[in-house]
């Protein structure tokens, strides 16, 4: 049967996706860098395969940013418990590799080509890895397949699978089971993702629940952040200051204004803006936004920073760092298409904010349950809500302290995780066999 469903992917699917690629690529700028970013990806990797030692080595794979910083944790306690590990890292998006490229604890970042058979066995030839993780969700059934077929061991990590996935109807399901079943293990963040997965039907994989290594990763980043300030003491001095996350322009359209009413009640309100992508195309609605509301500083000119109640940051990779300066935090994508993460702000022992499209993930319904963090589904009720929390010490720490408490009490995954997979290592049972040369 796996046969069947290797040709129907590869004859039917693999074709349409291939094409869809190539138009969205003429009017998508990043799927567009995607593409481009491939050429020549297999020369490269063959190169750098040359000048790579013969040893044990490990294939983590991740979607894009968000992902990868799931990986994180878990490719640095690999690196301590066994430093002769070579580590290749791949990316699905743009936005992952082209954040990650300098990434330290990696030997080689690149792209995962594009999932035809013979791009998946020319990768596998070059890569050579005797463990194969797969984080989250980010599977590509040729490179898994062939995977199996050299009988190298292959693990999905921080595996999270909702009930209601359309994975699960009729037709979808036998191709996912198959491809599930070419899997070592299936470790997941939550026993209802292991349920989820059991109701496939699977033979092969074991499905173990280790945890979330994202609340791992945000407390390491959080002491960091703590003993590095990122901003000048005397700008948030005396200051009330209230983070936007990760915002889009849906969040932006009740942000902005809710601020500007908090801010002619509490003149020392600081509202720290940060778009989920800064393009030149986002900054210049912000200032369309702001123009004639408020006086507003680019964080790039924060040297020049005379007062002004608005930061907007127009870089990438500073928001975890911000929320060390941050009382209150807003979490955007939740007016939009869905909220982003929580966790990088709950660690800092902060209340959060977030609009009514959280319900594709677990931990903001959670924090809201124990108190950690709070609904509202407009501007008004963001002005009573964020209002009364920068307004408030006793009640924005006892928040805080409940969102700090959550995230401690959820760390240990990488640990866990690391132990599993020591088999694999440790003892290099499970070997590669010869690459084969492909045409």
């Amino acid at each position: 049967m796996l046969s069947v469903w290797q040709a129907i992917y590869s004859v039917l699917i693999l074709p349409l996706l291939w094409i869809s690629f190539q138009i969205s690529g003429l009017f998508n700028a990043k799927i567009r860098r995607g593409i481009r970013g491939r050429d020549g990806l297999l020369e490269s990797l063959k190169k750098w395969n040359d000048s790579v030692s013969t040893g044990m080595r490990i294939w983590i794979h991740s979607s894009s940013m968000g992902e990868f910083e799931q990986a994180k944790p878990i490719i640095g306690k690999l690196r301590r418990q066994y430093p002769d590990l070579t580590v290749l890292v791949s990316f699905f998006s743009p936005s992952g590799l082209e954040n990650s490229r300098n990434y330290p604890l990696a030997d080689y970042v690149t792209y995962i080509p594009f999932d035809s058979h013979r791009n998946a066995r020319r990768f596998i030839d070059l890569v050579r890895p005797d463990l194969a993780l797969f984080v989250r969700y980010d599977l590509w059934p040729n490179h898994i397949w062939e995977l199996k077929r050299r009988n190298i061991p292959v693990c999905i990590v921080n595996a999270t699978l909702s009930r209601l996935t359309i994975r699960r109807l009729p037709f979808v399901r036998g191709f996912h089971r198959s491809l599930y079943n070419a899997l070592e293990a299936i470790l997941t963040v939550s026993g209802s993702d292991a349920e989820t997965y059991r109701l496939f039907g699977l033979t092969s994989p074991r499905i173990e629940v280790m945890g979330d290594t994202r609340f791992d990763q945000v407390s390491a980043r959080c002491q960091e952040a703590k003993n590095k300030p990122f901003l000048p003491e005397q700008i948030t001095k005396g200051r009330r200051v209230l983070i936007g996350g990760s915002c889009w322009h849906e969040d932006d359209a009740v942000l902005f204004p809710a601020f500007f009413r908090i801010a002619a009640s509490l003149p020392e309100a600081l509202l720290i803006y940060v778009p989920h992508e800064p393009t030149e195309r986002h900054l210049t609605g912000v200032a369309e936004a702001l123009r004639g509301r408020a006086l507003w500083c680019r964080l790039s000119a924060i040297d020049r920073y005379q007062g002004e109640p608005v930061i907007v940051v127009d870089s990438i990779g500073k928001l975890l760092a911000l929320y060390a300066e941050a009382d209150v935090a807003f979490i955007g994508g939740s007016f939009g298409q869905g909220i982003h993460n929580v966790l990088e702000a709950a660690v800092f022992g902060i209340p959060v904010v977030f609009g009514p499209r959280h319900q594709n993930s677990q931990e903001p319904l959670e924090l809201v349950e124990i108190g950690g963090a709070f609904v509202v589904a407009n501007e008004e009720e963001m002005v009573r809500t964020v209002g009364n929390l920068l307004d408030d010490q006793i009640a924005r720490d006892a928040a805080g302290r409940r969102s700090s408490e959550f995230v401690a009490r959820h760390t240990g995954a990488t640990d866990r995780l690391v132990s599993r997979l020591a088999p694999f290592i440790g003892t290099q049972a499970l070997k590669q066999p010869t690459a084969e040369t492909t045409t």
